[in-house]
């Protein structure tokens, strides 16, 4: 942590502009991308998570974690980095200014906030974790404290090119710690054969999940990561960030492939780590609390080393994306001329007051899943829909996207209130639906006009 802040501290040195702070000044080269955009995106959620619900419900066609979010990625590279990456896009609201209308641009910010912010949260919140089973005594309250402190203080200093710089080496932290711990499991265990065994392949691994599979939902689980988080903002600053189009699209297919293998790494250990380590009172807890009881000190400092470099790589991105939102797309427009120096302490401003709002939501939240499905479907139904127009045809205005970005939150908040099994295809659908219906009578309107 220590380390962290310094670099961060190093690299506010070299922030002069908002883009600096924000973007990284475009420059990202290949490792950098690639690096950037696998330790942004194999956060808590896949550590904790991941493993967490492989302990508790074993692997089956309805566990998309890692698969989905690997995929996702690797989409980003095929459909859209580089028409991104052409837009020359400081924010992902910049593009709904270009396309659409100022008024579409602010109206896309306030609903792309609150997905940054909740995945921020669940960061927080794995972090708390982590110094919950540390042996420190710290109770879960106090942790989530410490952790918002630091996280906020870190990401307000260092920007993007902090992030950029360290999340190489948080990467290689990340692979080697789940390596060792993964490792250690098994040798514990006696070796392949016995850490095999304990899996359960046929009743904890297996096709269809006990009771089956409904078709719906299975499909809303693997749509929430894969359709819902395309267009992220976190992942889509990484892409904006790169130096070149190529280098956008290359990074992202090789980040998705070392997500779902490092990814795989998790669920590993999530089958089988329990057999040692007994009952956990959280499933969430079963990585840290593993890593915790079977390895020697040295090797546990590997460990936590790089589950923090997961957490503080992902928790920067999402405080900054949701800070640039905010002051780039809402604010700084309504104050006008302002030199780059204030334009840079606003957006440290909102980061701080943004990673504040995360730590009340890590406290009223039930688990890191639960904040992290909630991040990857809030709202990215419309969102996903105006952006696939919005950068590939010409079709639709300002009252197609407008209308879709309202009916994407209202439609998937209301099936969740109301207790639709699949919320997300739901809200898509609706979007899809209000976009082409209203874009039909501007088009009309256009022609009699």
């Amino acid at each position: 942590m220590i380390a962290q802040f310094a670099i961060a501290v190093w690299a506010s040195r070299r922030i002069a502009t908002e883009n600096d702070y924000l973007i990284a000044g475009r420059r990202m080269g290949p490792v950098l991308v690639a690096g950037s955009i696998f330790a942004t995106w194999f956060g808590a959620e896949t550590i904790v998570g991941a493993s967490g619900s492989a302990h508790a419900n074993g692997v089956s066609i309805a566990s998309a974690e890692p698969f989905g979010y690997g995929l996702c990625i690797i989409l980003m590279g095929v459909v859209f980095a580089v028409p991104l990456w052409r837009r020359r896009l400081t924010t992902l609201a910049d593009l709904y200014r270009e396309r659409f209308s100022r008024r579409v641009e602010r109206v896309a910010a306030v609903v792309l906030i609150p997905s940054s912010l909740f995945w921020a949260a669940a960061q927080i919140r794995a972090f708390g974790q982590v110094l919950v089973v540390s042996g420190a005594g710290v109770e879960l309250e106090m942790a989530l404290a410490i952790a918002a402190g630091f996280v906020i203080l870190y990401t307000a200093v260092g920007g993007l090119l902090a992030d950029a710089t360290t999340d190489v080496l948080q990467a290689f932290l990340l692979v080697a710690g789940l390596v060792v711990l993964l490792v250690t499991v098994v040798g514990d265990l006696g070796g392949v054969w016995p850490a095999v065994s304990a899996m359960e392949v046929g009743e904890r691994v297996r096709i269809l999940p006990p009771g089956g599979a409904p078709v719906l939902e299975t499909l809303e689980a693997w749509a929430i990561p894969i359709l819902g988080s395309v267009v992220a903002t976190e992942l889509i600053s990484r892409v904006i960030a790169a130096r070149s189009a190529s280098v956008a699209r290359n990074a992202s297919i090789v980040a998705g492939g070392m997500y779902i293998g490092v990814g795989t790494v998790s669920v590993l250990i999530g089958l089988t780590a329990g057999t040692l380590v007994g009952p956990v009172g959280d499933p969430e807890q079963l990585v840290a609390a593993a890593a915790r009881a079977l390895m020697s000190p040295w090797l546990y400092v590997i460990f936590a080393g790089g589950f923090l470099a997961a957490i503080l790589s992902t928790v920067d991105s999402t405080l900054l994306v949701s800070a640039g939102l905010f002051s780039h797309n809402l604010l700084l427009p309504m104050l006008r001329t302002l030199d780059d120096r204030t334009k840079v302490r606003i957006s440290r401003a909102a980061v701080a007051s943004f990673g504040v709002i995360a730590y009340v939501i890590a406290r009223a939240a039930e688990g890191v899943s639960s904040i992290v499905e909630v991040s990857s479907a809030f709202g990215s139904a419309g969102i996903l829909v105006t952006v696939s127009f919005g950068l590939f045809t010409r079709y639709g205005g300002p009252r197609a996207a407008m209308t879709t970005l309202i009916t994407g939150v209202a439609s998937y908040v209301w099936a969740s209130l109301s207790g639709t099994a699949t919320p997300f295809l739901l809200s898509l659908a609706a979007s899809g639906i209000a976009y082409v219906a209203v874009a039909a009578t501007e088009k009309r309107a256009t022609a009699a006009c």
